[in-house]
């Protein structure tokens, strides 16, 4: 009965202050750690601090083939978002960079034809492979 008293009184009793203050503490480490590679590599956090441009997950994805649609028929089909950019991705074994380059300008051409925003990734690796991202990539403001 004392110490209902006292609580009522008082106020707010201490604990309720502190658990409020720890939830807050949480919540400001979470937001602070959003903006950092889940795997937390160095130099991926370094890319984000820099500006460099985020590749977002992909929202549809293209890869052409003999039975497949154009880039242009398939960007028909999907739905129309000014802030979304086409990611044409080629890797080229080495001596096929010419040909692989040449696919992918392709690709680009067509995709800017349909009015979209389009960028080029070409990179070496062992197999050769030519695909299409379509999503929300943005780089950070500075």
């Amino acid at each position: 009965m004392i110490l209902r008293q006292t609580i009522q009184e008082s106020g707010t009793p201490w604990q309720l202050i502190l658990a409020d203050l720890a939830l807050i503490l949480f919540l400001l480490t979470l937001s602070a750690l959003a903006g950092f590679p889940e795997d937390g590599s160095a130099q991926e956090a370094a890319d984000i601090e820099a500006g460099a441009p985020a590749f977002a997950p992909s929202q549809a994805l293209y890869r052409p083939g003999p039975d497949a649609p154009s880039l242009g028929q398939w960007l028909a089909r999907q739905e129309r978002d000014p802030r979304a950019t086409l990611t044409v991705y080629a890797r080229h074994g080495g001596a096929d960079a010419n040909a692989v380059w040449s696919e992918a300008r392709a690709l680009a051409r067509e995709a800017r034809a349909a009015g979209v925003a389009v960028r080029v990734v070409i990179e070496k690796g062992e197999e050769t492979g030519l695909h299409a991202s379509l999503g929300y990539d943005s780089a950070p403001s500075p």
